[in-house]
């Protein structure tokens, strides 16, 4: 079982922040995002060329500034860079606006175009927090989970978790999961911990599509149901998630919730082992016994493109 990964996921989060509803001086009518991070507001708003962004962020718009700092952090163009992203995330912060506080806490906590500053982190993400922004509770749980600038407490870790799930955040939805799943700070649950999981995973978190996965190949809160685990995991595993690429793989390769298919488990398998997670080796040697050089050229292969696709969905995530 795994946990949402660490701060260091709080990048993507921030990422995602724009999706809600509009804070600062625009009205949803006057803003206007740039194209490659048009996908983090809704479809409707206007995507207008850099330089008018750039312009109604320096006229003091929060929306545009923190766009611009969005795209400082994905370094789009040789102008752009995490000093930049740090000063406009600054800019849109200090008008109030919640997602931009909670950008700003990220940057100084991971020393992105700044030395590492906790306690100014830590002060954006109250200021975030005390606007109800998900997010910045997220984020919370995880500083206390970790002990990160703040003494390490899996109570408090709880708290905020339970506040962000509450809020609708999947990845603290994911958590809250985890920490009822190992009776972190509360007492051991497996029914409570498959019900955020689900929750997560109904909002297409991967990591809760492979945490309720796991849960329903065991039978732990929830009746053991190898077909729902095989589809969870698929869902997980096209987004990246390497362990659930392995235990699909693993499904393929015994017949369980689907028709055996060693071809379509060596590819899977092979797409986690390119992405860096060594766990399926044993697995793709017990499966090159069985299948022909051909079949493990065009398993490889469709690893590749898994691989691929994986990167333009990963791309995607910081501009949706």
């Amino acid at each position: 079982m795994s946990l949402q990964g660490r701060f260091a996921i709080g990048i993507v989060g921030m990422l995602a922040l724009i999706c809600g509803n509009a804070w600062g001086q625009s009205t949803p009518q006057e803003q206007c995002s740039l194209a490659v991070v048009s996908g983090l507001v809704e479809r409707h708003k206007p995507v207008c060329a850099s330089g008018v962004v750039e312009e109604m962020a320096r006229r003091g718009h929060a929306f545009e500034q923190n766009q611009m700092g969005i795209a400082s952090v994905l370094a789009i163009g040789p102008d752009y860079s995490p000093k930049e992203a740090l000063a406009w995330f600054e800019k849109a912060a200090q008008r109030g606006y919640a997602p931009a506080e909670v950008n700003l806490s990220v940057m100084y906590i991971n020393g992105w175009g700044t030395a590492v500053n906790y306690g100014k982190g830590l002060h954006w993400l109250e200021a975030a927090a005390s606007q109800h922004f998900a997010r910045a509770y997220y984020n919370l749980g995880i500083l206390y989970l970790d002990g990160e600038g703040v003494r390490q407490d899996n109570a408090e870790a709880l708290r905020w978790f339970q506040k962000g799930a509450e809020a609708g955040d999947s990845s603290a939805q994911t958590n809250l999961g985890y920490m009822y799943d190992q009776g972190l700070a509360c007492e051991r649950n497996a029914g409570t911990a498959a019900g955020w999981y689900r929750k997560a995973a109904q909002a297409g978190n991967p990591l809760g599509e492979n945490n309720l996965a796991d849960m329903y190949l065991r039978g732990e809160g929830v009746a053991q149901d190898d077909a729902a685990a095989f589809v969870w995991f698929q869902k997980a595993a096209v987004q990246g998630h390497t362990g659930a690429q392995i235990k699909l793989g693993y499904l393929y390769a015994e017949g369980r919730g689907t028709k055996k298919d060693p071809e379509a488990a060596y590819a899977w398998i092979s797409a986690g082992a390119m992405a860096g997670d060594a766990r399926g080796r044993d697995q793709l040697h017990s499966l090159e016994s069985v299948l022909s050089a051909t079949q493990i050229a065009e398993a490889r292969e469709r690893a590749s493109q898994l691989r691929q696709r994986e990167a333009q969905l990963s791309a995607k995530a910081f501009a949706q």
